[in-house]
């Protein structure tokens, strides 16, 4: 089997020849952009062997001034692929795709549209007080929130499917405002529902498959319940939420499941080499090899030493 023959394998709920892996990690700033971003993603590639590749994006909404009022919200824009940011993403996408292993499994990065909208304002007041500025504004007025939440969904709608037509395989959407400590279930469930789903869709509608990462701790992860029919692969913090791999399998029991292992803390980050390889080994044994693939709750350290990534690589195609 080809790498990207053993990741739709796993997507279709079988058995491939091994269980398929994917990591990823964000390169530091100065490797992050234009070329050198390219030159971390093939090496990173190449190191570590996995058999999705994931491309990541750190071509961000841009910032947009101010946001201290809901009214405010009307100062996002609508956009579109002939943005800048858009369009340095799509430039590296395919700056990647011509260079990288073409039997491998690709996927582009979408930040999901609570994140995205964070960007624009994020560098100004920090994460923390962005993520209860939302809320504040949505329960104060949130017509021009949402107004501006529908266009950044039609900007990420169309850097999808470009993904997809540009030769990717599927979208890494990474999907934001499942913690319970932030928007309520009806805050969610208007606000942000409709907009993930939206853009989900299109990326099925681009017959791309979609790779549905619910990111963060203290999840509510039955918000997301519905979302089963448009994700192909689920993945989610097990360790930090609490929420094993078996309860995300009842969840979602049409997709496949990637995860088993602490990103940043742990085996991953602390054990040898041999403990690493023994700990990949018994997720895979205690899970199964059906409808799974080996992967981390999210990003790893950017410092990690990409051996490590390997070591789990060797050790699953072991058994």
């Amino acid at each position: 089997m080809t790498k990207r023959e053993r990741v739709i394998t796993a997507i279709q709920g079988g058995e491939a020849d091994y269980v398929p892996t994917g990591f990823s990690l964000h390169f530091p700033a100065e490797r992050a952009f234009g070329k050198e971003a390219v030159k971390s993603h093939l090496e990173f590639f190449e190191r570590t062997d996995t058999d999705i590749l994931k491309i990541m994006n750190e071509n961000l909404v841009p910032d947009i001034g101010e946001i201290r009022v809901p009214e405010d919200w009307n100062k996002i824009p609508s956009y579109s692929l002939k943005d800048t940011f858009m369009q340095d993403q799509i430039r590296l996408a395919d700056e990647i795709l011509q260079k990288c292993d073409p039997s491998a499994f690709k996927l582009g990065t979408i930040h999901g549209i609570c994140a995205s909208a964070i960007h624009p304002i994020e560098a100004r007041y920090g994460y923390e007080a962005v993520r209860e500025l939302f809320c504040t504004h949505i329960r104060e007025n949130k017509k021009p929130v949402i107004e501006a939440f529908k266009r950044i969904t039609d900007g990420m709608c169309q850097l999808s499917q470009k993904y997809i037509e540009m030769g990717l395989d599927g979208v890494y959407y990474a999907a934001l405002g499942g913690e319970k400590h932030y928007f309520t279930d009806g805050e969610f469930a208007e606000c942000i529902e409709p907009y993930d789903k939206q853009i989900l869709r299109a990326v099925k509608e681009a017959d791309g498959y979609t790779f549905l990462h619910m990111c963060k701790n203290n999840l509510n992860m039955n918000r997301y319940a519905t979302y089963g029919d448009l994700a192909d692969v689920v993945n989610w913090g097990v360790y930090e939420t609490g929420f094993s791999l078996e309860e995300g399998r009842q969840l979602f029991p049409n997709a496949a499941v990637m995860g088993g292992l602490a990103n940043r803390s742990g085996v991953m980050v602390d054990g040898t080499g041999e403990q690493l390889a023994e700990a990949a080994k018994k997720v895979v044994m205690d899970f199964g090899k059906k409808g799974f693939i080996m992967g981390a709750d999210c990003t790893l350290p950017t410092e990690i030493p990409y051996e490590r990534i390997k070591i789990i690589v060797d050790a699953v195609r072991s058994i």
